[in-house]
């Protein structure tokens, strides 16, 4: 028997046996008659920074790579984004974008020059990706771009000349030495963000001194690109005064406004690791992912001061788990296990974003291949799917969804100081007219019998997996993936045996 049946059949029986065990009621209510704005495609959105293994292995081996490749690109991981419909990659930072010098990675990779990476690792930078690698791997799988400009050490100049070489058609100089280096048709560039991280590694400034860059800014970014969406450099979490004086002071220059979030089990000191964690880093962990909303909240309503039409977005384009790098892995590298720990804590995080769709309407997991949150790791010619990169796979039927209100009676899932709801829901009509729920269950340890006031047949996937840091490796890469799962008709509600730690999502015809 091939693995991958011997890794199903042992996760439906899991799932059997939770089935068996003494159940936890739950109530599910769906309100299909007040639909809530849809859910943009973009808050599926990744992020690919120039950070340890996150580009360079994980996404470009270059076309002469005895690893498979599509003009340089790892056919492995094209295929795999594909899948997962990634609607916009936000590159080359974080951090390293505002030390980035666009022309740097331009023209023949033979003659780009060398630069350190001084923020992730001090470690050499060829800059073989650079602005058409780039542009041209969105392309190939299907993505929108986000360019996030060099507002910490660049110059507006610089950032309009870079919007100029991309997007312009024409005599233009800067198209014409787009076209002798290679492309001749511009691209289309839907997404900027204007600094990244102006409060810290992006120039260490006053929100004050932030905002009127941004207002300067943002007026080059959009001269060659007039329907390209600008994202200001926003708040650090709970910064609530840095959204109060942008919004205040540079609200109407742009389109959006970031949010950076990490959810860390621990404190920022020592954060935990990534897999062999006792319960009470699982409880954290989820308590800390679900604080998501009060933030999204709390932004939201200071938004609404000045833009109560909601013209504004609140772009929360680095968002994920962080935990101490695995040991041995390259100081500064940033690479960790992803366990269905983290498939919970997406679960939580996406489901928070369905339900302020108003607002939240760009999101960027950090990051898509081998750094933090990773929906893919790689080890040379070898590559595993995490069960992140599942979850995204199950969620795909959100995406341009339209929401729905789900209230949810279930006790609360509870260990020392940690109580947090047991059970989370999401519901939304999709593109394809099937109405599609997520139940998520927190509880590492008790099934759930969750009724709802949905009646008709349910199928679809549940992700689970035998412990709580269930997580795929190299040597066995299918140890967690999802597997089928359907409701059923009691009493002429449709009801579902949820098992512990288990996220599941179903159609309902």
């Amino acid at each position: 028997m091939k693995f991958l049946d011997r890794a199903v059949l042992a996760a439906s029986a899991m799932i059997m046996a939770t089935g068996a065990q003494a159940q936890v009621d739950v109530k599910v209510t769906v309100d299909i008659g007040k639909p809530g704005p849809k859910i943009e495609r973009a808050v599926y959105g990744q992020f690919a920074e120039h950070l340890g293994r996150g580009v360079y292995e994980g996404v470009w081996v270059g076309p002469d790579s005895d690893i498979p490749n599509v003009r340089g690109y790892r056919t492995d991981v094209v295929e795999a984004l594909r899948k997962i419909k990634v609607p916009m990659v936000r590159w080359p930072g974080g951090c390293f974008a505002d030390d980035y010098d666009w022309r740097d990675g331009i023209g023949s990779r033979e003659k780009r020059p060398m630069r350190l990476n001084k923020f992730w690792g001090g470690v050499p930078e060829n800059n073989a990706f650079g602005t058409h690698e780039f542009m041209d791997f969105v392309e190939l799988i299907g993505a929108d771009a986000y360019v996030a400009a060099n507002m910490g050490s660049g110059t507006p100049r610089e950032l309009a000349r870079w919007m100029e070489y991309m997007t312009a058609g024409g005599a233009s100089a800067m198209a014409q030495e787009r076209r002798a280096n290679g492309r001749d048709k511009p691209w289309s560039v839907k997404y900027v963000g204007i600094g990244n991280e102006s409060w810290g590694c992006g120039g260490q400034m006053r929100v004050e001194y932030a905002a009127d860059l941004v207002r300067r800014f943002s007026s080059y970014a959009g001269l060659h690109a007039p329907g390209t969406v600008r994202v200001a450099s926003g708040a650090n979490a709970d910064d609530y005064n840095w959204t109060e004086v942008l919004m205040q002071r540079a609200g109407t220059q742009v389109e959006a406004i970031s949010l950076h979030y990490y959810t860390i089990p621990k404190d920022w000191a020592t954060k935990g690791q990534a897999t062999g964690f006792a319960e009470a880093e699982w409880a954290s962990t989820l308590r800390n992912a679900r604080a998501m909303d009060e933030l999204v909240t709390r932004h939201s309503a200071i938004m609404d001061k000045y833009d109560p039409e909601k013209k504004v977005i609140l772009a929360v384009d680095e968002w994920g788990t962080w935990y101490d790098q695995e040991p041995g892995s390259t100081p500064g590298f940033l690479y960790q296990q992803n366990s269905l720990r983290d498939a919970e804590v997406a679960a939580l995080t996406l489901n928070i974003f369905h339900r302020h769709t108003d607002r939240v309407k760009i999101a960027n997991i950090a990051q898509m291949v081998n750094v933090l949150q990773a929906m893919i790791l790689t080890d040379k010619e070898k590559m595993v799917l995490t069960p992140t990169y599942h979850l995204f796979d199950m969620y795909v039927p959100f995406q341009g969804a339209t929401p729905y209100p789900a209230t949810v009676a279930a006790p609360p899932y509870v260990l020392g100081e940690v109580s947090i709801p047991s059970v989370d829901v999401s519901a939304a009509r999709g593109t394809d007219g099937k109405l599609w729920l997520s139940l998520v269950n927190v509880d590492p340890h008790k099934a759930m019998r969750v009724t709802t006031n949905l009646s008709g047949k349910a199928t679809g996937r549940v992700l689970t997996g035998a412990t709580m840091d269930a997580h795929n490796s190299f040597q066995k890469p299918d140890a967690i993936k999802p597997v089928s799962y359907s409701g059923k008709i009691v009493g002429g509600k449709l009801v579902f045996d949820l098992p512990a730690k288990s996220i599941a999502v179903v159609a309902v015809d």
